[in-house]
């Protein structure tokens, strides 16, 4: 990996310290936000995905750009319009993605993923920037224009929403970054993690990652933890799945498999407990979160398309979690999204080498894959993670029926 700890203790990516890193990015972001409000607004064309623009930041400044006190850099910029019209189709306007990205420093995510990659947090939470190797983002580029065409046809999605495509060139050495909607906020207690593939082949989380303060763990972990799976009502239960087979159809039209579904739980019942015990009297949390400023960016909006209309579920509260339950009847918000889709390249091309030597035509066999991936994933989802509780019916319904089904527990 690229990362790295200076001699004054620093996370450091590329050799550029994180804080010269954080630095050059605020600029970099306000400099081409700035420069894009001068452009009309227009539809996307389709050389609108292949743009790059770029800016040299000397440290003292020019006629284009302020002095600072790091080395001098370049700031490029991919596919501006483009992103600007993603960022729209999402509601974010575009003082609100200055204001978050740029007004207060960057937060370092201690807890990155294994995939060697710095992890960034807007104050406010609405946002994650995370760096990206060089073909991630060049997967990213020509993903574009279908994963968009996709989004515009439906903005209800597990999937990563991209908000920007950057990269700072600094050293010698070109950093890329990738700004993506943020699945887990600050504000809410996670009590488990899961990073979930639908495969058991070797899918244990490590001892190392045990160790962590926040361990994220795999699916053979979750069948021990959660045997019976987590329970949502019948609506969101076929919300959930609908979306899960529509976002694996986009995957598998791209041939991308390798994939995971992020599960975070917030535990509402072991919360209230642990206020609890914290300030010895049985008060909940009165605090609530920030709504998200980003349209469809809680794990609640993103499934539900049609489910609203049946005004079984209640938003309110639910601080942008599904609410769901365990097998013991405790209250519990989930916070999902599917992950680690720009990785899949590399894997595909290990595959296709394999195979090439077995089968006489590799191809044939790679375009079957992911159909396989996407398959097994759902199964796994829908049979496995999640299950669908029976409703007690409402009083008015009971009447007009007269009978009552039993819920299970």
């Amino acid at each position: 990996g690229h990362r790295g700890v200076d001699s004054t203790g620093e996370t450091t990516y590329k050799k550029t310290t994180s804080s010269a890193l954080k630095g050059a990015i605020q600029l970099g972001i306000t400099h081409t936000v700035g420069s894009l409000s001068t452009k009309p607004e227009r539809d996307v064309l389709m050389q609108d995905f292949y743009v790059v623009e770029s800016i040299f930041f000397p440290s003292e400044g020019s006629n284009l750009t302020p002095a600072h006190h790091y080395n001098d850099f370049r700031f490029k910029t991919y596919a501006p319009v483009a992103f600007r019209y993603f960022r729209e189709l999402f509601g974010i306007r575009p003082d609100d993605y200055l204001y978050s990205l740029c007004n207060d420093p960057l937060i370092e995510l201690s807890n990155s993923g294994a995939s060697g990659s710095l992890f960034y947090v807007s104050s406010d939470d609405e946002f994650i920037i995370k760096t990206v190797q060089h073909k991630e983002a060049e997967f990213l580029q020509k993903l574009l224009p279908g994963y968009y065409m996709n989004l515009n046809q439906n903005p209800r999605t597990l999937l990563p929403k991209f908000y920007g495509l950057y990269c700072v060139q600094a050293g010698g050495k070109n950093i890329r970054i990738v700004v993506m909607n943020n699945l887990l906020p600050r504000s809410v207690k996670m009590h488990l993690k899961y990073d979930l593939k639908g495969s058991t082949y070797k899918r244990r989380a490590s001892q190392k990652e045990r160790e962590k303060v926040f361990p994220t763990y795999k699916d053979l972990d979750f069948m021990q933890d959660i045997p019976d799976g987590l329970f949502l009502d019948s609506d969101m239960y076929s919300a959930l799945c609908k979306t899960l087979q529509r976002d694996c159809l986009v995957l598998q039209s791209f041939k991308i498999m390798d994939y995971s579904l992020l599960v975070a739980i917030h535990n509402m019942d072991q919360a209230q407990r642990e206020h609890a015990l914290a300030d010895g009297t049985s008060q909940t949390d009165t605090r609530r979160p920030a709504a998200q400023k980003a349209l469809y960016s809680t794990a609640m909006e993103s499934i539900q398309g049609e489910a609203r209309r049946g005004g079984t579920i209640e938003t309110d509260d639910q601080m942008g979690g599904i609410p769901a339950r365990n097998a013991k009847g405790e209250r519990l918000l989930l916070y999902i999204g599917i992950i680690d889709v720009l990785q899949s390249y590399r894997f595909i091309k290990k595959l296709e080498h394999s195979w090439k030597a077995l089968v006489h035509d590799g191809d044939t066999v790679s375009v079957h894959r992911p159909s396989f991936y996407a398959e097994r994933f759902q199964r796994f989802m829908c049979n496995t993670a999640f299950k669908k509780i029976p409703l007690k019916p409402s009083p008015s319904k009971k009447s007009r029926s007269g009978t009552t089904v039993p819920r299970r527990s």
